[in-house]
């Protein structure tokens, strides 16, 4: 995909080289400065070609030409499927994953997941792809997923997600309740023994952390709203395991039920700053039917 940045310098640019305004003011990696040097008409300063030793002035106009030709999700196969779009622009595709579909394909799922769906999606409109997830969300485990449509917005949006500033809120049904209605898990987390798949809270793992709050109590369950302030794999499902209350239907972690055939986990909350524009956004996403009919059989 190809995306044109233009940038009007101003009295604090002026007299810096093109290369700090590169790197400095708008963060780029050192591989994708090299990229806007091989091409011709990547950098361009008042429509005419420059190197990065060039210095500004006040009111010059900078245009980058950013492009991925070079890099192409090849082993992707463009798979028609449902995507549920949130928002789109040049720089970013938020979508709500439908619970069952995977992120990656795999071994077993190679032709169904959102990778798939997404790369068929390019297609239609004509762009070239590669998939550049930002949070992944587990196959089961539903809600807002942020994918990044260019290298620079994947770079920018993964260090607002290092960083703790992409805000995420999920909400999960968990067997019977905690005894407080809010509280914090600082647990670390590793790999459950020679397991692929499941993890453990283990001292020797990595410093995890969760917030929550209960927003419903009911015989048996409880319905939680959960803050990862940490990226860890399975987080949410292993604190909430390890506090005594797994998730429904989550058969990994002891949360074994035939009320819902997944996990009860879906992320549907997502605050951040865009990576490009510096717009401030924010996302809800409405819990789906199989977690709604869950609640109905808990509230009875």
């Amino acid at each position: 995909m190809e995306r044109t940045l233009t940038l009007t310098t101003d009295e604090s640019l002026s007299g810096r080289e093109i290369k700090y305004i590169l790197k400095v003011r708008l963060k780029m990696s050192a591989r994708l400065i090299s990229r806007l040097k091989r091409r011709d008409d990547g950098i361009l300063l008042n429509g005419e070609p420059a190197y990065v030793v060039r210095r500004v002035s006040a009111g010059d106009v900078l245009t980058l030409k950013l492009s991925d030709e070079d890099e192409h999700s090849e082993n992707i196969v463009p798979v028609r499927g449902d995507i549920d779009i949130v928002y789109e622009d040049e720089d970013i595709l938020l979508v709500n994953k439908a619970p069952g579909v995977p992120t990656h394909p795999s071994r077993d799922h190679f032709y169904d997941t959102l990778a798939n769906f997404t790369a068929y999606y390019y297609n239609m409109k004509g762009l070239s792809f590669t998939f550049r997830p930002i949070n992944r969300l587990d196959r089961n485990t539903s809600g807002l997923m942020l994918i990044a449509k260019h290298s620079y917005a994947h770079d920018m949006a993964s260090r607002l997600h290092r960083e703790g500033k992409l805000k995420r809120k999920y909400l999960c049904i968990v067997t019977g309740a905690p005894d407080s209605d809010a509280g914090t898990i600082e647990a670390p987390i590793a790999r459950a023994g020679e397991s692929v798949i499941k993890r453990e809270v283990n001292p020797a793992g990595r410093y995890a952390r969760t917030d929550f709050r209960v927003i419903r109590r009911f015989p048996g369950a409880a319905l939680l709203e959960a803050a990862p302030k940490t990226g860890r794999t399975h987080q949410i499902r292993v604190h909430m395991a390890h506090m005594g209350h797994p998730l429904i239907g989550d058969f990994l972690y002891g949360g074994e039920c035939d009320i819902i055939s997944r996990h009860a986990l879906h992320s549907y909350y997502m605050e951040f700053t865009h990576p490009i524009s510096g717009e401030r956004l924010e996302f809800i996403s409405d819990m789906p039917d199989d977690m709604k009919r869950a609640i109905k059989y808990f509230d009875r």
